[in-house]
């Protein structure tokens, strides 16, 4: 995966990043236009174990932070976006 601008897809582990591209995100363009909350309810269609903590990483990178640095307002902006409170 290629990144650019906030922050980098290679700061996702690789198992994250292999759910982002068989979801067919393989660039930080692909999931700047399709944007974290997006990105990840594609993945969860595909991988419907995975977490919050994969959408907070992906809002993280086009960020430029380390998920875990959101705060609490992205989080729930992002769960409402997804469809979750």
């Amino acid at each position: 995966m290629t990144a650019r601008k906030g922050g980098r897809l290679s700061a996702l582990g690789q198992k994250s990043s292999q759910h982002l591209r068989d979801a067919g995100i393989t660039s930080y363009d692909d999931l700047e236009q399709s944007g974290a909350a997006e990105a990840f309810l594609a993945v969860k269609e595909l991988h419907p174990d995975v977490t919050l903590h994969l959408l907070y990483a992906l809002e993280g990178v086009l960020l430029g932070v380390r998920w875990d640095l959101l705060p609490d307002d992205v989080k729930a902006r992002l769960r409402t976006e997804i469809g979750r409170h």
